[in-house]
């Protein structure tokens, strides 16, 4: 297992110092924060799950599952893989915190990508 120092927030949760690199991972932009509110310092919307996939799973937590599965495929295409290998040599550097909107703060994309940073 890596030692990669991946973090998770909610965007509406205050900055911190210790966040380091602040990266939005959702497709679309919180509602009610402005950019200077959420310091985000990379949007990667195309790590985000698709639209059609976000939509589907509407954080029915019964279809979890099924949602992180569905997602992991997503994440093997092209542009999201790149980006994933991104984040991951940026975490070799410094502190990276992954930032997401929902309200569930324990069935999410974030906690995915954080699993996938952290184990590969």
């Amino acid at each position: 297992m890596s030692t990669i120092p991946i973090h998770i927030k909610r965007v509406y949760e205050k900055p911190e110092a210790s966040d380091g690199k602040r990266i939005l991972v959702d497709r679309l932009w919180p509602r009610g924060l402005t950019k200077e509110q959420a310091a985000v310092d990379e949007w990667m919307k195309e790590i985000a799950p698709s639209h059609e996939l976000r939509k589907w799973y509407a954080h029915r937590l019964e279809h979890y599952d099924k949602f992180k599965e569905l997602y992991l495929q997503e994440l093997q295409q092209d542009k999201p893989s790149q980006l994933l290998r991104q984040i991951r040599e940026l975490a070799e550097d410094c502190t990276v915190t992954l930032l997401y909107a929902a309200k569930e703060t324990t069935m999410n994309q974030a906690i995915v990508l954080k699993e996938i940073i952290e184990t590969s």
